[in-house]
């Protein structure tokens, strides 16, 4: 199924404001009609609140336009639907009580207007979690999906990738890409398949059903970046271009200006000091929190590894951290004593592809180890490589000096960070994505890094902890 247009449907638009009206009426009832808050000495119709309803009404809608709350709709995430619903909702607020102090009108509570402002922000808030909700099932069901090609398989096409494998409530549907070059479209990129070169594209448009083309080539390929823009503008195809910027092999990109020249600022893929102090911080709020809590389970865990099988109660194994460094990796024992020795005998038995070693029945688990693994909890000990600053809570995976030995130059840039317990690998898949794709997906965090990022893959991690998905 087609689809076209970013922007919200008016719906959504005429939605809201009737949410912010119900939300005035559900205020009015908690304060006048079951007096919640405060004992009401003068009571006041609803239709007082009339000109208050018409305010919230054109004002919160008019600056979630203007904050582009309702530009590029398919793309927005929960949380930052959220911030601009707080924050339209708090000006609204401010600008609303400011009129009242200078209008004075006969009749108005202030408490009233601020539950309704808090009310309008959960109703909001809960309209856009059920709409997005709905979203996900109808593009599950293939309905409202994007049927895309990405043209060029550089740094620059992976980026968009990694974005696609990290933010599949987009909606897209990448069919694959093509590049000119043999090596790159003649292969796979994780989950893409390489479509042959560019002169294969006008095929593709019309053997797949492609809604939109996303052009990835380098700024020197102008003349085949305008062909390509020709081709699909006569096929009545949507194309959008990504801006080159040195490759962007470099990950943020700031636009600043000097006097008002503007300037580009370019800094590499990694964590500035500041962001680093912040996210460790954050370790260490986590570190503490679960020592605390988790001692019990730690004990308990303890002593089932002990009665099960022989051997140390943990396992130690040299790991690849931040910038290359090597550091020692604790975990719950879940093999047998020397299973590490055997892995040589057992390479073919491999269902990983690229760098990594994954068997889903692996022979050398313990029984223990069997739900240890499928729960995770085998890793709650790198708690330790937390508080010691060779790990954080969220990074990508660390993995071992054989598998970091096999990386492609692409690969190298997700040790600029430190390596994490859990990432967006784990809540997108863990065991079942590919190497690439988990790669994607750590350049993605890398880029995109954010306290709110953390905390929402946090949260995602409990319940794949919980129900073990894709883990062994």
């Amino acid at each position: 199924m087609k689809t076209r247009g970013t922007m919200a449907p008016w719906g959504v638009i005429l939605l809201d404001v009737v949410a912010i009206n119900l939300s005035l009426v559900l205020a009015y009832v908690m304060r006048y009609r079951l007096q919640w808050f405060v004992e009401v000495i003068f009571d006041a119709p609803l239709s007082d609140y009339a000109p208050f309803a018409l305010l919230f009404s054109i004002l919160i809608p008019l600056i979630l336009w203007s904050e582009k709350s309702y530009h590029q709709w398919r793309e927005r995430v929960w949380l930052d639907q959220v911030y601009r619903i707080v924050n339209a909702v708090a000006t609204t607020l401010v600008l609303v009580l400011a009129l009242a102090f200078i209008f004075r009108p006969l009749v108005y509570s202030r408490l009233l207007l601020l539950v309704s402002g808090l009310v309008m922000i959960v109703v909001l808030s809960l309209k856009r979690a059920v709409g997005l909700l709905i979203e996900y099932h109808r593009r599950r069901r293939g309905i409202g999906i994007k049927r895309i090609v990405i043209v060029g398989a550089g740094e620059v096409g992976r980026r968009v990738m990694r974005t696609l494998v990290a933010r599949p409530d987009l909606g897209y549907e990448v069919v694959g890409y093509v590049d000119d070059n043999p090596s790159k479209g003649g292969g796979e990129i994780g989950r893409f398949k390489g479509l042959g070169a560019l002169d294969n594209l006008s095929v593709i448009i019309d053997q797949e059903d492609i809604d939109e083309v996303i052009v990835t080539l380098p700024w020197n390929y102008h003349r085949r970046i305008l062909n390509v823009m020709r081709e699909c503008a006569r096929k009545q195809v949507s194309t959008r271009l990504v801006p080159d910027l040195f490759q962007m092999s470099l990950s943020r990109v700031e636009v600043s200006d000097l006097g008002g020249v503007p300037l580009v600022e370019i800094r590499e893929i990694a964590f500035d000091r500041s962001a680093l102090f912040f996210k460790r911080a954050i370790d260490f709020v986590g570190v503490s929190l679960g020592f605390l809590l988790g001692w019990p389970i730690f004990l308990i865990i303890a002593v089932a590894i002990k009665l099960d099988s022989p051997g140390p109660v943990l396992f130690k194994q040299e790991r690849v951290g931040q910038n290359g460094k090597h550091f020692q990796i604790y975990k719950f024992r879940s093999m047998y004593s020397g299973a590490e020795r055997e892995k040589v005998y057992l390479k073919e038995q491999n269902e990983a592809q690229g760098a990594l070693f994954k068997i889903r029945d692996d022979p050398r688990r313990t029984r223990v180890g069997r739900l240890l693994r499928q729960t995770s909890l085998d890793e709650l000990p790198q708690l330790f490589n937390v508080f010691r600053g060779e790990m954080s809570l969220v990074g990508p995976r660390p993995q071992v000096v054989e598998e970091v030995a096999q990386y492609q130059p692409w690969h190298q840039a997700r040790l600029l960070v430190p390596p994490g317990m859990t990432g967006l690998w784990q809540v997108s898949g863990r065991s079942e994505l590919t190497f690439d794709e988990m790669v994607l997906l750590d350049l993605y965090y890398i880029e995109n890094w954010s306290p709110w990022l953390d905390f929402n893959i946090l949260l995602r991690t409990i319940p794949r902890v919980l129900f073990g998905e894709g883990a062994y």
